[in-house]
């Protein structure tokens, strides 16, 4: 006799969050090939294990089509290598935002237009916010990056004002951050934010929180680390003016692995 939903849930507790998305993501078959893809590089295809692409970009609801813009890429890439081949391939748009559109190290990682598309950039910094198309996007993702924005101030509402303005009625905020302790200062310079001040900043600018995830959860990560989240892999800072880990310490914080991270999908409303 099948088990009813409400009593497997009741087994399951938390377990069944984000069922629906995760529950569709093998049907993807474009979002697995990004994911596989030849042209990652080897290093980001090793961090697949602790970011869980497949699963969050379908909580996160990546559908074909859509038009995702990136926030900050990074020069390494992890997103862009997944994202911008995704969009190529099912006749969608990526789009960076970014503090600097001409950085020649992120346009050689996407010069090649069979695999990358036409990618575009967009102006994006703590002094440039209005340069992101009126709802245009569909989904724009922010990945570790509230920390930064939190030291300065006011910067964060700016972002997520953009952010708003960026998206399409009914479009999608994407977030996986490093998560802080409730209670803890976002200010604090950790690299960490509690969940609960992504969730005040994006509800003050309009957006409503729709789900979150757990996919990203890590609870050996005590979030107490000598060199704020920067301690732990795949920065792993081990040294500064006042301190050095020991072997035995940095094999510790190795194991690890990369942080705690919160994973939020809000909407814009229709």
């Amino acid at each position: 006799m099948p088990i009813r939903r409400h009593v497997l849930a009741a087994l399951l507790g938390t377990a069944l969050i984000a069922t629906p998305a995760l529950a569709n993501h093998h049907e993807d078959k474009a979002l697995h090939d990004a994911v596989a893809g030849s042209w990652r590089s080897a290093e980001n295809k090793a961090r697949d294990s602790q970011r869980h692409p497949i699963e969050a970009l379908s909580f996160w609801g990546l559908k074909p089509g859509m038009t995702i813009f990136e926030v900050n890429p990074g020069a390494k890439g992890w997103w862009t290598e997944i994202l911008a081949p995704y969009a190529h391939t099912t006749g969608g748009v990526y789009a960076a935002a970014m503090g600097k559109t001409d950085d020649p190290a992120f346009w050689a990682a996407v010069a090649d237009k069979s695999i990358y598309g036409e990618v575009k950039a967009y102006p994006l910094s703590g002094s440039n916010f209005t340069s992101l198309p009126a709802n245009s996007a569909d989904m724009i993702l922010v990945a570790r990056a509230f920390h930064s924005w939190a030291r300065q101030g006011q910067t964060t509402d700016n972002y997520m004002g953009a952010f708003y303005g960026a998206l399409k009625p009914g479009g999608i905020l994407a977030v996986e951050q490093h998560r802080a302790p409730e209670g803890s200062d976002p200010m604090a310079g950790t690299g960490y934010v509690p969940e609960s001040y992504v969730i005040a900043a994006a509800k003050k600018a309009g957006f409503v929180l729709e789900d979150r995830s757990e996919i990203n959860a890590n609870p050996k990560d005590t979030r107490d680390h000598p060199f704020g989240v920067w301690t732990l892999k795949p920065v792993r800072s081990s040294k500064n003016d006042s301190r050095t880990l020991t072997p035995e310490e940095r094999a510790a914080f190795d194991a690890i692995g990369e942080s705690d991270r919160m994973t939020l999908r809000f909407r814009k409303p229709a």
